[in-house]
């Protein structure tokens, strides 16, 4: 009877070594997740506000979110490898959906368009990267969504401004 307690223990522990037994992420695994494919659909429209954008603020707007989410995503990379966290490899349905939507779309209805999305996607970073900072287990994680808040809440006052002149 020992001997066959000691052989469940054994491949008991080799499952959960083996990956048998699946684990739920943490909710700073979850938030590391969800900002990292935030970020890379950030860049993603950035880059595509600058080549359809109409207005030169919606292509500067577009600009400045390929150079600060690109340097945000880096750090991120490096918190998650850091964490033995893997990263998603592309946006998810639904910034995806938005991007194919926005594609489809030049000039006014784009800026129009893309300003609103950057607005209403902004209040929800804020409050998520918010929630992190604040509730957050992991004190890097909880350092990197406190240090990234300024520059979301700078992108939101520049996302309203620019949605005033798109009108």
């Amino acid at each position: 009877m020992t001997r066959l307690r000691i052989q469940s223990c054994i491949a008991l522990a080799a499952g959960l070594v083996l990956g048998g037994v699946a684990h739920a992420a943490s909710p700073d695994e979850a938030f590391i997740k969800k900002a990292a494919a935030g970020g890379m659909a950030e860049v993603q429209l950035g880059k595509l506000a600058q080549d359809k954008g109409g207005d030169q603020k919606v292509k500067e707007f577009g600009e400045r979110m390929v150079k600060d989410h690109s340097a945000a995503n880096d750090e991120l990379k490096q918190i998650a490898s850091s964490k033995g966290v893997s990263l998603p490899g592309q946006m998810d349905p639904e910034s995806q959906k938005t991007y194919d939507r926005l594609q489809k779309m030049d000039g006014a209805q784009f800026d129009r368009s893309y300003i609103s999305d950057m607005v209403s996607d902004h209040h929800k970073d804020i409050a998520a990267f918010e929630n992190e900072a604040k509730n957050g287990k992991d004190a890097d994680v909880k350092a990197f969504a406190r240090k990234t808040l300024p520059t979301l809440k700078e992108h939101l006052r520049m996302a309203e401004s620019d949605h005033k002149s798109v009108k």
